[in-house]
């Protein structure tokens, strides 16, 4: 993102604790107009407590968070005004037909046009005229994307958006979000399903424990983590050859040598080059990889 721009949001130091327990702890973050930024952490890491921490419906125990430079908490109303949100716990009236709750959120937001909202239902393939009642778990999740982005407002916020949907429709979805992104919507959402972020992401906040681990966007953090790199010899090879720049966590198993390189990826292959080689693989970290790697003791905070 460029330096001089103004983030759409903007995060410093925010706190929130539940008496002796800390929810989330000094979190900094900047979000960009016209990207999607992906807020990665297993369930219960702190995601939901940021969101709403944010939006004003969780009173914070310290720190600041602008959204379109405006207090999220003095400043409210006109933040909603311009904010889609679909909670990881949206929930409606079951009696009420689709359309009845979808016209009545749109009223609430000061749009009346419902052209876009027909669109997207047709989009997500949603029967408006069901009752929420009824609907599957998917297509309940379909109603709140769709409140989320009918109104055609700047800021789109999502807790975990794609639960429920089957693998078609979360297609679809990922890419509605592009299209959003593209036509200038900033797009702020957690989730814990790495392929999902990985896809569909500019960049990537990790968070553990209630504290952010990173931010960065993607392809430069699997850069930052490496490449692992496997080679069969045919013989025995002098494994001080691999004591360099750039190369860590190596090991030798019988023929087999394996190790992450981080840099200096053309004086390894020089070195290894000079010996008598059976097989070699050199594979780049997947997103998943690399939230093992921060994740790897299994912690995990509220």
């Amino acid at each position: 993102m460029k330096k001089n721009q103004t983030p759409v949001m903007k995060i410093r130091n925010l706190t929130k604790k539940y008496g002796d327990v800390i929810g989330i702890k000094d979190l900094d973050l900047d979000i960009y107009k016209g990207e999607i930024m992906g807020f990665l952490g297993p369930n219960g890491a702190g995601k939901t407590t940021t969101i709403r921490a944010c939006l004003g419906l969780l009173n914070k125990t310290a720190g600041d968070v602008k959204i379109f430079g405006l207090d999220s908490h003095k400043d409210s109303l006109e933040i909603y005004r311009r904010t889609g949100y679909l909670p990881g716990d949206f929930g409606m009236y079951s009696e009420l037909k689709v359309k009845t709750i979808l016209k009545f959120l749109l009223y609430q937001s000061g749009v009346s046009d419902e052209t876009k909202m027909k669109k997207l239902a047709k989009r997500l393939e949603l029967d408006m005229e069901k009752k929420y009642g009824n609907l599957s778990k998917g297509n309940k999740q379909k109603v709140g994307i769709v409140q989320a982005f009918m109104a055609d407002q700047d800021l789109i916020i999502m807790d975990e958006p794609t639960t429920g949907l089957d693998p078609l429709m979360q297609q679809k979805f990922y890419r509605l979000l592009r299209e959003e992104r593209d036509n200038g919507k900033t797009i702020f959402m957690s989730s814990h399903i790495l392929a999902e972020v990985e896809e569909v992401c500019d960049r990537v906040a990790i968070i553990r424990n209630g504290e952010l681990q990173v931010i960065e966007k993607i392809d430069s953090l699997k850069e930052k983590m490496g490449k692992k790199l496997q080679i069969e010899f045919d013989n025995h090879v002098d494994t001080s050859i691999f004591n360099m720049e750039g190369v860590k966590d190596f090991e030798m198993d019988g023929k087999w040598a394996t190790m992450i390189v981080t840099s200096n990826l053309d004086e390894v292959i020089k070195k290894i080059s000079q010996q008598n080689i059976i097989n070699m693989s050199l594979e780049t970290f997947s997103l998943e990889q690399l939230f093992l790697t921060y994740y790897s003791d299994g912690g995990s905070g509220r």
